[in-house]
């Protein structure tokens, strides 16, 4: 246990080292190697675009978490319930996975067209892009892990008079597969937040993916980096608490009895 401890501090030191060698390489490489903010912009002009524009960031960031939040909650909605019932009834994987495999292929840009006539520019229309690029990894990885699910342990559970197959699912198959449908959703969420900026670059008049290529357009780099950093740190947050609520409260059951 004291090892544990005394090792906490060693590892952020070494990712806190790691994120300041790669500040310094970046300004060097700005001011004596590129010379060109437009093509490179420095640090340190980073840092002033933040708290020139955290105002107007703030307000940003918080339209595209409605974005990214629309998105996933409705790929979390449609895929888990889809990707269980192909995984625990044959006849439903074969009757869904036809249609899926013809549309799980299709980008989610493409739908930018249908989302804009169907639901009109507006934050709904932005998340059903985040959608349809969030619900496949959720899906697939939702199905692969009921699949995955040892028969020993449903054997047991049966044996035990564990039979219906909602008791089945709810305290056998659905705790197994909770890894793999965790990874799911940290991909999916990867995907989500390149949707978007991709949906809010085309059909939208706020949020970080309308900024990007707005101040683009003023040639101000430096503000299209921190823009650029905001989402990375948004995305980087909502990872780090995801992974907490699943291996601290979800999980904890595949840690064994020692702490």
């Amino acid at each position: 246990m004291q090892m544990r401890v005394a090792s906490i501090p060693r590892r952020y030191a070494v990712e806190i080292g790691s994120i300041c060698a790669a500040i310094i390489l970046w300004q060097i490489a700005a001011d004596y190697m590129v010379e060109n903010p437009f093509f490179l912009p420095s640090f340190t002009d980073v840092v002033g675009s933040f708290s020139h524009e955290w105002h107007n960031m703030v307000g940003d960031a918080r339209v595209s978490l409605i974005h990214f939040g629309i998105g996933m909650i409705a790929g979390l909605c449609v895929a888990i319930p889809l990707g269980i019932c192909m995984g625990w009834f044959p006849v439903i994987n074969r009757i869904a996975d036809p249609i899926i495999e013809i549309l799980r292929p299709i980008p989610p840009l493409a739908w930018i067209p249908f989302a804009i006539i169907w639901i009109g520019i507006s934050h709904p229309s932005a998340g059903f892009i985040v959608f349809v690029g969030a619900v496949f990894p959720i899906l697939i990885n939702t199905y692969v892990g009921f699949r995955n699910v040892p028969k020993v342990l449903i054997e047991t559970a049966m044996v035990l008079g564990c039979t219906k197959n909602y008791s089945l699912i709810r305290l056998v198959a659905l705790p197994s597969a909770i890894p793999q449908i965790a990874t799911g959703i940290r991909v999916a969420m990867g995907v989500a937040w390149m949707c978007v900026v991709a949906a809010e670059m085309f059909g939208m008049t706020s949020g970080i993916g309308y900024k990007i290529p707005l101040w683009a357009n003023f040639h101000r780099m430096d503000h299209v980096m921190a823009y650029m950093l905001l989402l990375g740190f948004m995305s980087l947050s909502i990872d780090r608490v995801f992974r907490y609520f699943v291996e601290r409260r979800l999980s904890t059951w595949r840690k064994g009895m020692v702490a």
